[in-house]
């Protein structure tokens, strides 16, 4: 990979149990609470295989959007559905095995010709996706453990 464009940190501390707050790097932007589903937390929020899911929606949704604005065709509307595979490996541990995106962009039908060229370019274009695709090198640290 070539030098960082830019950067950017969020912090994640826990609440309690498996209950924790997502601070971002940005005052407007709201906190997410994020928790996993029983037995291990209280599900009263998200849990990183669903914010994994939204950001490959945002991002294929908001890639196919512009595409369509550079190409001038018009979009009512744009809805998304993700479903994630959680599978196990073969050391049992549980794995995204599989997301599949199914968007739905209101576009009239006169424009759909116009709007098939996006086909080819927007998902190249979508940083989440690509990355994810990819796979991406994750650096992790322990304070304490890992100096």
């Amino acid at each position: 990979m070539s030098e960082p464009v830019s950067q950017f940190s969020i912090t994640v501390d826990q609440i309690e149990g498996y209950e924790f707050r997502v601070r971002f790097d940005k005052e407007q932007f709201p906190e997410l609470l994020m928790d996993e589903p029983p037995p291990l937390g209280k599900d009263r929020g998200p849990n990183a295989g669903r914010v994994l899911a939204a950001a490959i929606g945002n991002c294929l949704t908001a890639s196919l959007l512009f595409c369509a604005r550079k190409a001038r065709v018009p979009v009512d509307h744009l809805h998304t559905e993700v479903t994630v595979h959680v599978v196990r490996n073969e050391n049992r541990r549980l794995r995204i095995g599989k997301v599949e995106v199914v968007i739905d962009p209101h576009i009239p039908e006169s424009e759909r010709d116009n709007a098939r060229r996006c086909l080819e370019l927007f998902e190249d274009f979508c940083t989440v996706t690509a990355s994810v695709r990819q796979g991406i090198d994750v650096a992790v640290k322990v304070k304490g453990l890992t100096d």
